[in-house]
Protein backbone atom coordinates (compact mmCIF):
# COMPACT_ATOMS: atom_id res chain seq x y z
CA UNK A 1 0.00 0.00 0.00
CA UNK A 2 1.25 3.46 -0.88
CA UNK A 3 1.87 5.86 2.00
CA UNK A 4 -0.31 8.48 0.31
CA UNK A 5 -3.59 7.66 -1.43
CA UNK A 6 -5.55 10.30 -3.32
CA UNK A 7 -9.16 10.14 -4.49
CA UNK A 8 -9.80 12.67 -7.27
CA UNK A 9 -13.52 13.06 -7.96
CA UNK A 10 -15.10 14.84 -10.92
CA UNK A 11 -18.52 16.22 -9.99
CA UNK A 12 -21.66 16.74 -12.09
CA UNK A 13 -21.50 13.84 -14.58
CA UNK A 14 -24.74 13.99 -16.58
CA UNK A 15 -25.27 17.75 -16.22
CA UNK A 16 -24.53 18.46 -19.87
CA UNK A 17 -22.49 17.11 -22.78
CA UNK A 18 -19.52 19.43 -22.14
CA UNK A 19 -19.22 18.16 -18.56
CA UNK A 20 -19.52 14.53 -19.67
CA UNK A 21 -16.82 15.03 -22.29
CA UNK A 22 -14.51 16.81 -19.86
CA UNK A 23 -14.86 14.16 -17.17
CA UNK A 24 -14.05 11.35 -19.61
CA UNK A 25 -10.98 13.24 -20.78
CA UNK A 26 -9.85 13.97 -17.21
CA UNK A 27 -10.31 10.29 -16.32
CA UNK A 28 -8.50 8.90 -19.37
CA UNK A 29 -5.83 11.55 -19.83
CA UNK A 30 -5.55 13.05 -16.36
CA UNK A 31 -5.73 12.16 -12.68
CA UNK A 32 -9.49 11.82 -12.05
CA UNK A 33 -10.28 8.48 -10.38
CA UNK A 34 -14.08 8.58 -10.07
CA UNK A 35 -17.12 10.66 -10.99
CA UNK A 36 -20.35 11.72 -9.27
CA UNK A 37 -23.44 11.31 -11.43
CA UNK A 38 -26.57 13.51 -11.39
CA UNK A 39 -29.57 11.31 -12.13
CA UNK A 40 -32.21 14.04 -12.79
CA UNK A 41 -30.11 15.87 -15.37
CA UNK A 42 -30.69 15.97 -19.15
CA UNK A 43 -27.44 14.25 -20.19
CA UNK A 44 -27.78 11.33 -17.77
CA UNK A 45 -28.19 8.74 -20.54
CA UNK A 46 -24.94 9.76 -22.20
CA UNK A 47 -23.23 9.79 -18.80
CA UNK A 48 -24.29 6.19 -18.19
CA UNK A 49 -23.03 5.08 -21.60
CA UNK A 50 -19.67 6.78 -21.01
CA UNK A 51 -19.32 5.34 -17.51
CA UNK A 52 -19.83 1.85 -18.94
CA UNK A 53 -17.54 2.45 -21.91
CA UNK A 54 -14.64 3.82 -19.87
CA UNK A 55 -15.18 1.80 -16.65
CA UNK A 56 -15.41 4.96 -14.54
CA UNK A 57 -16.18 4.31 -10.85
CA UNK A 58 -19.40 6.16 -10.06
CA UNK A 59 -20.85 7.77 -6.95
CA UNK A 60 -24.29 9.36 -6.65
CA UNK A 61 -24.31 13.16 -6.60
CA UNK A 62 -27.54 13.56 -4.60
CA UNK A 63 -29.23 16.42 -6.44
CA UNK A 64 -31.81 18.66 -4.78
CA UNK A 65 -30.90 21.97 -6.44
CA UNK A 66 -30.48 23.43 -9.93
CA UNK A 67 -28.37 26.58 -9.94
CA UNK A 68 -28.34 27.66 -13.60
CA UNK A 69 -30.29 30.40 -15.38
CA UNK A 70 -30.80 28.56 -18.67
CA UNK A 71 -30.20 24.90 -17.82
CA UNK A 72 -33.02 23.68 -15.60
CA UNK A 73 -34.03 20.21 -14.41
CA UNK A 74 -36.89 18.70 -12.45
CA UNK A 75 -36.89 16.07 -9.71
CA UNK A 76 -37.61 12.45 -10.62
CA UNK A 77 -40.40 12.36 -8.02
CA UNK A 78 -43.41 14.61 -7.47
CA UNK A 79 -42.73 16.06 -4.03
CA UNK A 80 -44.11 19.60 -3.96
CA UNK A 81 -41.40 20.80 -1.59
CA UNK A 82 -38.65 19.88 -4.06
CA UNK A 83 -39.48 22.56 -6.63
CA UNK A 84 -39.87 26.30 -6.98
CA UNK A 85 -42.60 28.22 -8.75
CA UNK A 86 -41.40 27.13 -12.20
CA UNK A 87 -41.59 23.42 -11.34
CA UNK A 88 -37.82 22.91 -11.40
CA UNK A 89 -35.46 22.36 -8.48
CA UNK A 90 -34.58 25.20 -6.11
CA UNK A 91 -31.76 27.47 -7.28
CA UNK A 92 -29.90 27.84 -3.99
CA UNK A 93 -28.99 25.69 -1.02
CA UNK A 94 -30.67 28.22 1.28
CA UNK A 95 -33.99 27.96 -0.57
CA UNK A 96 -33.77 24.17 -0.65
CA UNK A 97 -33.07 23.89 3.09
CA UNK A 98 -35.95 26.25 3.86
CA UNK A 99 -38.42 24.38 1.67
CA UNK A 100 -37.66 20.68 1.32
CA UNK A 101 -39.49 18.03 3.35
CA UNK A 102 -37.25 15.21 4.64
CA UNK A 103 -39.53 12.42 3.43
CA UNK A 104 -39.81 13.95 -0.03
CA UNK A 105 -36.04 14.42 -0.13
CA UNK A 106 -35.48 10.79 0.80
CA UNK A 107 -37.95 9.61 -1.84
CA UNK A 108 -36.16 11.73 -4.43
CA UNK A 109 -32.60 10.64 -3.69
CA UNK A 110 -33.82 7.02 -3.48
CA UNK A 111 -35.32 7.41 -6.96
CA UNK A 112 -32.04 8.87 -8.18
CA UNK A 113 -30.09 5.90 -6.82
CA UNK A 114 -32.62 3.51 -8.34
CA UNK A 115 -32.27 5.15 -11.75
CA UNK A 116 -28.51 4.65 -11.64
CA UNK A 117 -28.90 1.04 -10.52
CA UNK A 118 -31.41 0.36 -13.28
CA UNK A 119 -28.81 1.57 -15.78
CA UNK A 120 -26.41 -1.12 -14.56
CA UNK A 121 -24.07 1.22 -12.69
CA UNK A 122 -22.91 0.00 -9.25
CA UNK A 123 -22.64 2.95 -6.88
CA UNK A 124 -19.48 3.22 -4.77
CA UNK A 125 -20.54 6.16 -2.55
CA UNK A 126 -22.88 9.14 -2.27
CA UNK A 127 -22.35 12.87 -1.83
CA UNK A 128 -24.36 16.06 -2.33
CA UNK A 129 -24.65 18.65 -5.08
CA UNK A 130 -23.87 22.23 -3.95
CA UNK A 131 -24.40 21.67 -0.21
CA UNK A 132 -25.67 19.55 2.66
CA UNK A 133 -29.36 20.21 2.17
CA UNK A 134 -30.88 17.20 3.89
CA UNK A 135 -28.32 15.05 5.77
CA UNK A 136 -31.04 12.84 7.28
CA UNK A 137 -32.24 11.82 3.81
CA UNK A 138 -28.66 11.21 2.63
CA UNK A 139 -27.92 9.06 5.71
CA UNK A 140 -31.04 6.97 5.18
CA UNK A 141 -30.11 6.49 1.52
CA UNK A 142 -26.58 5.33 2.38
CA UNK A 143 -28.00 2.82 4.85
CA UNK A 144 -30.53 1.64 2.29
CA UNK A 145 -28.05 1.00 -0.53
CA UNK A 146 -25.05 0.10 1.62
CA UNK A 147 -22.48 2.69 0.55
CA UNK A 148 -20.63 5.42 2.50
CA UNK A 149 -21.04 9.17 2.15
CA UNK A 150 -18.04 11.22 1.08
CA UNK A 151 -18.40 14.00 3.63
CA UNK A 152 -18.44 13.85 7.45
CA UNK A 153 -21.90 15.32 8.05
CA UNK A 154 -23.40 11.93 7.18
CA UNK A 155 -22.73 8.48 8.67
CA UNK A 156 -21.17 6.26 7.58
CA UNK A 157 -18.67 8.43 5.73
CA UNK A 158 -15.24 7.92 4.21
CA UNK A 159 -12.43 9.09 6.49
CA UNK A 160 -9.86 11.31 4.79
CA UNK A 161 -6.76 12.98 6.21
CA UNK A 162 -7.64 16.03 4.11
CA UNK A 163 -10.25 17.24 1.68
CA UNK A 164 -9.94 20.05 -0.85
CA UNK A 165 -11.63 21.49 -3.93
CA UNK A 166 -9.60 22.41 -7.00
CA UNK A 167 -12.09 24.56 -8.88
CA UNK A 168 -11.95 28.06 -7.30
CA UNK A 169 -8.14 28.23 -7.10
CA UNK A 170 -7.35 30.68 -9.87
CA UNK A 171 -6.80 34.38 -10.20
CA UNK A 172 -6.95 34.96 -13.93
CA UNK A 173 -8.35 33.58 -17.16
CA UNK A 174 -5.73 30.87 -17.61
CA UNK A 175 -4.96 27.89 -15.44
CA UNK A 176 -1.45 28.85 -14.30
CA UNK A 177 -2.47 29.82 -10.75
CA UNK A 178 -4.61 26.70 -10.39
CA UNK A 179 -1.77 24.49 -11.58
CA UNK A 180 0.57 26.12 -9.06
CA UNK A 181 -1.95 25.57 -6.29
CA UNK A 182 -2.38 21.89 -7.20
CA UNK A 183 1.36 21.24 -7.42
CA UNK A 184 1.79 22.82 -3.98
CA UNK A 185 -1.13 20.78 -2.65
CA UNK A 186 0.38 17.55 -3.97
CA UNK A 187 3.71 18.43 -2.36
CA UNK A 188 1.98 19.04 1.00
CA UNK A 189 0.07 15.75 1.25
CA UNK A 190 0.96 13.72 4.34
CA UNK A 191 0.77 9.92 4.65
CA UNK A 192 -2.85 8.79 4.61
CA UNK A 193 -5.94 9.05 2.46
CA UNK A 194 -6.83 12.36 0.82
CA UNK A 195 -9.71 13.68 -1.28
CA UNK A 196 -9.79 16.26 -4.08
CA UNK A 197 -13.06 17.50 -5.61
CA UNK A 198 -12.96 18.81 -9.20
CA UNK A 199 -15.31 20.00 -11.98
CA UNK A 200 -13.70 19.44 -15.40
CA UNK A 201 -15.53 20.28 -18.62
CA UNK A 202 -14.82 21.21 -22.23
CA UNK A 203 -15.27 24.92 -22.95
CA UNK A 204 -17.66 26.02 -25.69
CA UNK A 205 -21.03 27.52 -26.49
CA UNK A 206 -22.93 24.99 -24.40
CA UNK A 207 -21.30 25.97 -21.09
CA UNK A 208 -21.17 29.65 -22.03
CA UNK A 209 -24.94 29.70 -22.46
CA UNK A 210 -26.13 28.21 -19.16
CA UNK A 211 -25.63 31.31 -16.98
CA UNK A 212 -26.17 35.02 -17.58
CA UNK A 213 -22.99 37.05 -17.98
CA UNK A 214 -23.83 38.94 -14.78
CA UNK A 215 -24.88 35.87 -12.76
CA UNK A 216 -23.19 35.36 -9.42
CA UNK A 217 -22.20 31.82 -10.38
CA UNK A 218 -21.03 32.57 -13.94
CA UNK A 219 -17.44 31.47 -13.19
CA UNK A 220 -18.80 28.05 -12.28
CA UNK A 221 -20.50 27.73 -15.67
CA UNK A 222 -17.33 27.60 -17.76
CA UNK A 223 -14.24 29.36 -16.43
CA UNK A 224 -13.53 27.11 -13.43
CA UNK A 225 -14.43 23.96 -15.35
CA UNK A 226 -12.19 24.74 -18.32
CA UNK A 227 -9.16 25.36 -16.11
CA UNK A 228 -9.93 22.29 -14.00
CA UNK A 229 -9.68 20.14 -17.12
CA UNK A 230 -6.46 21.81 -18.25
CA UNK A 231 -4.89 21.37 -14.82
CA UNK A 232 -6.00 17.78 -14.27
CA UNK A 233 -4.54 16.71 -17.63
CA UNK A 234 -1.29 18.67 -17.36
CA UNK A 235 1.72 16.29 -17.53
CA UNK A 236 3.47 18.21 -14.75
CA UNK A 237 0.66 17.28 -12.36
CA UNK A 238 0.97 13.59 -13.16
CA UNK A 239 4.76 13.84 -12.83
CA UNK A 240 4.42 15.40 -9.37
CA UNK A 241 2.10 12.60 -8.24
CA UNK A 242 4.43 9.93 -9.59
CA UNK A 243 7.48 11.59 -8.03
CA UNK A 244 5.89 11.34 -4.58
CA UNK A 245 4.67 7.79 -5.12
CA UNK A 246 1.05 8.81 -4.58
CA UNK A 247 -1.52 6.13 -5.40
CA UNK A 248 -4.51 7.47 -7.34
CA UNK A 249 -7.52 5.50 -6.08
CA UNK A 250 -11.31 5.53 -6.02
CA UNK A 251 -13.47 5.08 -2.95
CA UNK A 252 -14.08 1.53 -4.15
CA UNK A 253 -10.36 0.83 -3.73
CA UNK A 254 -10.50 2.12 -0.16
CA UNK A 255 -13.67 0.32 0.88
CA UNK A 256 -12.91 -2.94 -0.93
CA UNK A 257 -9.10 -3.14 -1.27
CA UNK A 258 -7.73 -5.89 -3.52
Amino acid sequence: MAEIELVVQADDLGMCHAVNEGIVRAFNEGIVTQAAIMAPCPWFSEAVALAHQHAIPIGLHCTLTCEWDHLRWQPLTEGASLVGEDGTMHRTVRDAIASIDVEEAFAEVSAQAARVAAAGIPLICCDNHMGSICPEAFERLCAQIGVPFLYPQVEPHVEFASGAMLSPHEGNENYADKKTWLLNHIASLTPGRHYLCTHPAVAGDELASIARADAGNVDWAQRFRKSDLETLTDPAVRDAIDARGIALVSVADLVNPA
